[in-house]
Parts: structure tokens; C-alpha cells; sequence
């Protein structure tokens, strides 16, 4: 019984040092790629060769200068409930992204003095999509179950007809899969300028974000998420080979586990390799920065004429996320009965149980509050007639779980 509970600690060991290693199969995925799609819909020279060797400390003309908010769509595959990740696993993810991005992530004190200069804000912003391609208030979330067991690097996470889900519209939002990945794999991106239908990136399940049973602090999105922005890995994926960036100094492969010191090689003293940098193979908990070049190469995208110039434009994260309307993980509450349903001019809400102190709040498609009153017993008779005919969503007190109902008169 002793070297059996032996085993299961050394096995537990051996899985959480596994996951804290980044495998990334960007490289793999684009080389690859010309297997399975026509070369001019993936045009990998075109989302890197003009952007050049990008000093670290100039601005480019014509780059906006605003913070860059991109609207964001998890697809969740699963196979079994594990894989069914959470909407907080989810959020907390967003938000590991969000202050990795803003250089407000708390370790970025860590950065090395000498690199301390080059370390960047790159004012770029994720946040969970609010309204679907068909104009309907979304969480940003879409859960799916698959057959599928494991997912591979050919995209199969990314299509319906396959067993996956069919990207969004790439020029309205960053699709994100998370599924159970094969052969160790943690992630892979698309490069900017590939097919519209397979843009974005994919997770395996359980090192996004850092709740929830997850491994690592969330830093394989916040990697894949600079590929899919145009960034190749620090090292250019050869012996002392070339990102494209002159602020990241050259070094002679991946570094593993957690450095400290100076790591030399490929003549890069004084300081040495910077395995600190996201787009390094290092542990989470030792990547902690972008450099000034890499936040001007990704914010190059956005430009006019840029491959990701189009999301600039997007509003679909203007409005409210009803993160739990289409959220079949959370449990049914079976406390209110909302009708008729249609309404034609009054809507009533019954209580099951003693009424929830707080609001009643309606929004319509676009998640913007149009109705609210207060609950004062245990039925509710809101008038209505006042509402364009549509679809609308009510929530109760301080509840994040919204009712679906449609006005028609």
C-alpha cells in the first residue's frame, strides 16, 4: 500500500513538472499546414517578412496608439467533465492574459535590470465576446461535447462536421479552442493572414488559466497569443536563428525549466539569453515579459492594411457578457417561473422560493439594461408594452444567471 501511495505522488509529481514545460506546436502546425490547405490561403511569409527587424525603441508611423481591446470566444470541447473547463477558469484566464499584455502581471518585477528597460506595455486587451455573429448577447463561451477522445495539430478542434466547433468570424474575434490535446502538446496558433475559418489558437484543457485544477499560471495562452499576433519564438526556431526582433538578443535553442543568471550563447553577453520573454520555452512561473520590438510588431497588425487591422472595428465586446445564459455547467436554479413567454405587454415572474433581495434588470440583444425595478414580493408584474418587439433577458438581484424572453406584440 506504501509504494503504491509512493507511486501516485511521484506520478502526480512527474505531471505537474510536465505541464510547467512548455511544448508549443506553432512551428510544427505552420509547417504542416501546406498538407492540408491551398499555400495562398496560408501565406505565413506575408504576416511576418514586412514587418522586418523592429527596433525596440522607435514608434512606427500609422500604428494606433490606443489601447487595442480584441473580443474573444472560448470554444470549450469536451469529452469528459474535466475537460468541461468552468466560466471562472475561463475569466481567469482573460485576466492572466489581460495584465501579461499591460505588463501589470505581479511577477513583472522580476525582470533582469538589464532587460528591465526593453520590458513593454503592449496596450493590448482581451475581453470575453458580448454579442454572437448573429447580433445575440453571448457569454463568449460556447461548450460543445465531442466523441472525440484527443485532438491533434490538424484542426479538427476547429471544425463542427469533425467533431470540434466552427470558428467565428476571424475579422470579429481571437477564437480560442481548449480541448484535450494529444502527444503532450499544450498549444498551437495560427499566423496572421492564414484561413479565416481555422484563426486562433488552441489551449489544452487543463493548463488554461489557473484555477480550477489547472497546471502552470495560464502563460501557454498568453505564448500562443503572440504567435497568432505575428511573434515567432525568441530563439527563431534554429541554432542561434532570428526572431525578427532586434531588442530580443539571439540565443542558441529553447531554454527549459527555470534559469537564473546569465545563460550565454550566440554572442549575446552582457546579459545573456532573455528566457524571461513569454515567446521562450521556459516554466510559467519564470516568463514575465515582451519587449518594446515585440509589442511594436504586434501592434503593427493592426494598422491600416494589416492582417489584423479588421478587429479594430469590432464592437462585439461592447456590451454586457450574460456569461451564464448559454452555460449549461452551471446548475438549472429552479427558483423563478417567468410568463407568458412570449410577452405581449406584461411579463410576471414567480418566485418558488422567498423573493432574492435586489433589482430586476432587462436587457435587450445587445446586453444594455432597458428595464429595472425593485423586487418587493414573491410575484412580479412588469409591464412591457413599451419594449420593441425582440429578444430580451431579465436577471434577478445579485445573480449573474439570465431568463430569455421574447417581446411580441
Amino acid at each position: 500500500m506504501r509504494r503504491i501511495a509512493i507511486l501516485l505522488v511521484f506520478l502526480f509529481l512527474w505531471a505537474d513538472q510536465a505541464f510547467s514545460q512548455r511544448v508549443c506546436a506553432t512551428e510544427e502546425y505552420i509547417r504542416g499546414l501546406g498538407g492540408l490547405a491551398p499555400v495562398s490561403s496560408i501565406r505565413p511569409p506575408a504576416a511576418t517578412r514586412p514587418l522586418g527587424n523592429i527596433p525596440g525603441n522607435t514608434v512606427a508611423s500609422g500604428v494606433p496608439s490606443a489601447v487595442i481591446v480584441i473580443p474573444v470566444v472560448v470554444h470549450v470541447l469536451y469529452n469528459k467533465e474535466e475537460q468541461n473547463i468552468s466560466a471562472d477558469q475561463i475569466r481567469a484566464q482573460i485576466d492572466i492574459l489581460n495584465k501579461d499584455y499591460r505588463r501589470q502581471n505581479a511577477d513583472a518585477q522580476l525582470t533582469p535590470e538589464v532587460f528591465r528597460d526593453l520590458a513593454a506595455d503592449a496596450r493590448i486587451e482581451f475581453r470575453l465576446a458580448s454579442e454572437d455573429p448573429k447580433g445575440m448577447p453571448t457569454s463568449g463561451i460556447v461548450r460543445k461535447k465531442t466523441t472525440i477522445d484527443f485532438f491533434g495539430t490538424d484542426d479538427r478542434i476547429k471544425s463542427s462536421r469533425m467533431g470540434g466547433d466552427d470558428a467565428w468570424d476571424a475579422d470579429q474575434y481571437l477564437n480560442i479552442w481548449t480541448g484535450n490535446l494529444a502527444g503532450g502538446v499544450l498549444g498551437y496558433a495560427s499566423l496572421p493572414g492564414g484561413s479565416p475559418d481555422k484563426d486562433g489558437v488552441v489551449i489544452r484543457y487543463n493548463v488554461f488559466g489557473n484555477t480550477g485544477g489547472a497546471f502552470g499560471k495560464g502563460r501557454t495562452a498568453t505564448h500562443e497569443i503572440g504567435h497568432w499576433l505575428g511573434l515567432r519564438h525568441i530563439w527563431g526556431d534554429t541554432r542561434c536563428g532570428d526572431d525578427g526582433i532586434d531588442d530580443t538578443p539571439p540565443q542558441v535553442a529553447p531554454s527549459r525549466g527555470c534559469p537564473s543568471g546569465v545563460q550565454a550563447s550566440c554572442d549575446n553577453a552582457p546579459g545573456g539569453s532573455m528566457y524571461m520573454n513569454f515567446m521562450d520555452f521556459t516554466n510559467d512561473e519564470c516568463t514575465n515579459m515582451f519587449t518594446l520590438g515585440q509589442a511594436q510588431k504586434m501592434r503593427l497588425l493592426f494598422n491600416e492594411g494589416g492582417l489584423r487591422h479588421a478587429l479594430l472595428s469590432s464592437a462585439r465586446a461592447d456590451g454586457i457578457p450574460l456569461e451564464d445564459v448559454i452555460d449549461p455547467a452551471a446548475p438549472a436554479p429552479g427558483e423563478i417561473k417567468l410568463y407568458p413567454n412570449p410577452s405581449t405587454g406584461t411579463l410576471n415572474l414567480r418566485f418558488n422560493a422567498d423573493p432574492p433581495y435586489g433589482d430586476i434588470v432587462i436587457y435587450n440583444h445587445l446586453g444594455q439594461a432597458v428595464k429595472q425595478l425593485r423586487i418587493t414580493e414573491s410575484v412580479a408584474h412588469i409591464s412591457t408594452i413599451d419594449l420593441a418587439n425582440g429578444v430580451y433577458y431579465v436577471r434577478v438581484g445579485s445573480s449573474k444567471r439570465a431568463y430569455k424572453f421574447i417581446m411580441a406584440r
